[in-house]
């Protein structure tokens, strides 16, 4: 179970020289900057303080947490996750074991990173014809579910007799929120698939696999960027949604392999979006994301069965009613909730517990995802954030304002300066550090001098959004087969739209048969 799991392959690199594993899978954005360096204990030390003490008890739903980023809905958490499978997802690791360099080579068009939903599509009807309804065009659905009454659509993703899902990506289903987002999107796939031959009997899979892939292409550029990054680098980045405009050297032309300091540092800030509990529906009470109980209803760990009653609510999510006042309160067997979004925990440099203390089937040596990120950020001999940002020609954090804590401004919260840490981290702060320092402090500095501070949105700042919106259109730019390179006029079906919006709200309205 555990060799499935995102990110579980580096666990098998440990001890291989940097050279062969970067070799025919990742490239570098700036590599005539050196490598940062830091001690094996100043890294546990800085892992150590990046971890949240428990939550217990946790906040109660009635209460404001104030951890919580209000510019941010908790479905966009996942939504990341589901990209990153994206990118990452490599038919061909595999065949590395038997190849020689030369043949891999031959290869790299193959292994190129897209947003081309691989990880919902695999290999196609033809080769993977179990994932596929007999025409060849819609996809095959789960097992029915129930505990969510405004969607009694919902269904699991398919599942052998062995309980796995027979899904493009085993990894869409390493959590169970993951999971359900990718069940969603095969019913979006069927919506648009039905859209389609309604209009022409004669469209094929091809045809609606490009519509499902330009309509998840345009959330991630007009919905997805703008909710993560803050507003003047996005305006730097898409003046024109259409037509991208870059400020690191060579993107322009498009990549082929994936940048470590995205895929290592930048792109990682999502791991400090992670809430450490949640609510999937009004019928079940929260569930954490890791425990130790061994019954199939005690977290929301994944490469299981779904129990039936688990049907997600998206509007638990994503506000899907587009601010439309809901009842408040609603009864029921368990207890008294809103039916309302949670929102995703804000990105600053305090990742919640769980995070800390991986359960021994998701991962071992370290079990600390925090530390985990940063030893391989080191390995990799990523540049330090502030590197990047000189080179980038923006403003450099000062060591005062990079600091270690949660970005909520309550005294109890202390933010730590991380020279406090370890003198060697001035100036040199391991980059994924830096991202998330920054996103806070940009954000607190950027808001009006009266905002009160756990109120203030948390968005990615200068460097960050940079590294994420850049990276971002330099794969869809360099992609023949996106909407920006083949068809830049592409917009989304008007009946998929809400007020001539298309967003992740309106692609998940979309796909559970309700109006965008």
């Amino acid at each position: 179970m555990a060799g499935l799991r995102h990110g579980t392959w580096w666990d098998k690199q440990r001890g291989v020289p940097i050279d062969k594993i970067m070799e025919g899978r990742f490239t570098r954005l700036f590599p005539d900057i050196e490598g940062a360096q830091f001690p094996d204990d100043d890294l546990h030390k800085l892992a150590d303080k990046m971890t949240s003490p428990v939550d217990s008890p946790p906040t109660l739903e009635t209460e404001v947490d104030a951890e919580e980023n209000p510019a941010i809905e908790s479905a966009y958490t996942y939504l990341g996750q589901f990209v990153d499978h994206d990118l990452t997802f490599d038919q061909t690791s595999h065949l590395r074991e038997f190849l020689t360099p030369d043949q891999l080579k031959d290869l790299v068009d193959f292994r190129t990173p897209r947003f081309d939903l691989d990880n919902l599509y695999g290999r196609g009807p033809d080769d993977q014809p179990y994932m596929y309804a007999d025409d060849g065009v819609h996809m095959l659905l789960g097992a029915h579910m129930s505990g969510n009454p405004h969607d009694t659509g919902t269904v699991q993703v398919p599942r052998g007799p062995n309980g796995r899902a027979l899904i493009g990506d085993p990894r869409n289903d390493e959590n169970r929120i993951v999971s359900q987002l990718h069940a969603t999107m095969l019913r979006f796939h069927n919506k648009v698939a039905c859209f389609l031959t309604d209009k022409d009997p004669h469209t094929s899979f091809q045809d609606v696999r490009q519509q499902v892939r330009w309509h998840y292409q345009w959330v991630l550029v007009n919905d997805f960027l703008p909710t993560v990054i803050n507003q003047e680098t996005i305006n730097g980045i898409f003046p024109d949604p259409r037509q991208p405009q870059f400020s690191i050297p060579g993107l322009q032309d498009g990549l082929k392999l994936m940048p470590v300091e995205f895929s290592v540092a930048a792109y990682r800030f999502g791991h400090s979006m992670i809430r450490p509990i949640y609510r999937i529906n009004q019928t079940i009470q929260r569930r954490p994301i890791f425990s130790t109980g061994a019954d199939d209803g005690a977290d929301l760990g994944g490469f299981r069965p779904i129990p039936s009653d688990w049907g997600i609510d998206w509007q638990s999510f994503i506000d899907l009613e587009h601010g439309v006042p809901i009842p408040e309160v609603l009864d029921n067997p368990n207890d008294k909730i809103a039916r309302k979004p949670q929102q995703a925990y804000k990105i600053d440099t305090a990742i919640v517990n769980p995070l800390g203390m991986l359960p021994p089937a998701v991962a071992a040596h370290p079990s600390s995802l925090i530390l985990r990120n940063l030893e391989r950020g080191a390995t990799f001999e990523l540049p330090s954030g502030q590197s990047v940002a000189s080179a980038l020609g923006l403003p450099v954090l000062p060591d005062a304002k990079l600091t270690i804590g949660k970005a909520t401004g309550d005294p109890n919260d202390d933010q730590m300066p991380i020279v406090d840490i370890a003198p060697g981290f001035a100036g040199n702060a391991p980059l994924w550090t830096y991202v998330l320092a920054e996103a806070h402090q940009t954000s607190w500095d950027a808001a009006p001098p009266y905002a009160e501070k756990k109120a203030i949105p948390i968005r990615l700042g200068p460097v960050g959004g940079t590294l994420v919106g850049e990276v971002f259109a330099a794969l869809l730019v360099g992609d023949r087969t996106s909407y920006l390179y083949s068809q830049p006029s592409f917009s989304p079906i008007p009946e998929f739209t809400h007020d001539g919006a298309f967003g992740l709200a309106e692609l998940i309205n979309v796909a559970l048969g309700r109006n965008p």
